[in-house]
């Protein structure tokens, strides 16, 4: 049953099991009833030959909506990677929306969430969701990523730098009661020999589920680049990003923004 339907998301599978239960879908299977039995018309030709091979080697429509059903509780326990994308829709491309992702993973944390982006604009909208989970949930640990950019040809000195980026964040860009922990890498504001950046685009929530993407937490990025990212449910992947950005905090490449400026929680 996996080779057979794992094409299909699990909303999908779980149409198509209930369809067969209910008897609204029968054999000779069609076209035409599939389309009917499911919300998605893309993979109807694919569906009906499984369908009609399974039928062909006796399997019938109570026995393919168990195996359906077996098949779903296993992904449960190990849930599979699902891509999340932004750009034009793909015939046949089944893939959740980036910017329903961030909102969902924002909005479910009640634990922890660590945010690495390289770029955000208009700050109160872009943390609106991320600021009003932080004061619905006391116990919300949050701890934001960020990169603080060094125009080319810039000497201005990196603790005016930061002074600035951290006055810009906590009184115009930062919309919440309650503050996130706020990191950035310090190499950012370094010489050109020495400078790096911080370009990782991830959110991890609670420790469970992480979500990697060429996203950063921008309009654009949400509603017109192409953008591909991939949503893993997977405690061991979580925990592990978590630990890589704790120890950068621990050997000192990623520094509190208000040790430095004075600002912030």
């Amino acid at each position: 049953m996996k080779i057979g339907f794992d094409f299909l998301p699990s909303y999908l599978r779980k149409q198509l099991a209930q369809a067969l239960r209910s008897g609204s879908l029968r054999p000779p299977y069609s076209e035409f009833a599939i389309k009917a039995a499911m919300s998605s018309v893309e993979d109807s030709g694919k569906v009906t030959q499984l369908l009609s091979g399974l039928d062909n080697t006796g399997v019938g429509p109570e026995g393919i909506a168990f195996g359906l059903q077996c098949f779903d509780e296993g992904a449960s326990i190990n849930p599979l990677p699902e891509l999340a994308w932004t750009g034009p829709k793909v015939p046949g491309l089944h893939a959740r929306a980036t910017r329903k992702v961030y909102e969902e993973l924002f909005q479910t944390a009640t634990e922890s969430l660590w945010i690495s982006t390289y770029a955000f604009f208009d700050g109160p909208k872009a943390f609106e969701l991320l600021a009003s989970r932080m004061d619905q949930v006391a116990n919300l640990q949050v701890n934001l990523i960020l990169n603080i950019q060094r125009k080319w040809g810039d000497t201005t000195s990196s603790n005016v730098l930061i002074s600035r980026f951290a006055k810009q964040f906590w009184e115009k860009d930062w919309p919440g009661s309650r503050q996130p922990r706020v990191f950035f890498d310090k190499r950012s504001l370094g010489n050109e020999a020495l400078k790096g950046v911080l370009h990782a685009k991830a959110v991890v929530r609670d420790e469970q589920e992480c979500f990697i993407t060429s996203a950063n937490l921008t309009e654009a990025a949400f509603d017109k680049n192409i953008e591909a990212g991939v949503v893993l449910r997977n405690p061991s992947i979580a925990k592990s990003l978590i630990r890589y950005f704790q120890r950068l905090i621990e050997e000192e490449w990623l520094v509190p923004l208000h040790s430095i400026s004075g600002e912030g929680s």
